[in-house]
């Protein structure tokens, strides 16, 4: 016997699509804990180097690492970032007409 499976196009927020409260401020965070995840893993740092470097407990970058994103604001992210040699670069410009809603969201650069 096949049961039928509905499928859902994603919105593009998985927060979103969730139902959760705050769906944009969770994607920017989880963006941003992305980048410096990945500038970690880069920099072949410890938990313990990164905690120290971003002046936080182990368990703190434990819990970050693995998606915990409540107790840290996007302020603190932006500062995990400096210490971690980015630049943070806020912009804000025009909407293009032709969507329906402005956005915020999280561009990133490669070197």
């Amino acid at each position: 016997m096949s049961e039928q499976i509905n499928v859902q196009s994603s919105s593009g927020n998985v927060f979103a699509d969730l139902g959760l409260a705050n769906s944009q401020e969770l994607l920017i965070k989880a963006e941003l804990v992305r980048q410096i995840s990945q500038l970690i893993a880069a920099r072949k740092l410890t938990q313990t180097a990164a905690a120290e470097l971003l002046g936080i407990a182990q368990p703190k970058i434990s819990a970050l690492l693995r998606g915990k994103l409540s107790g840290f604001s996007t302020e603190r992210l932006f500062r995990f970032l400096n210490a971690l040699g980015s630049d943070v670069e806020i912009r804000v410009i025009p909407k293009p007409q032709s969507d329906s809603m402005a956005q915020t969201k999280v561009v990133t650069i490669s070197a």
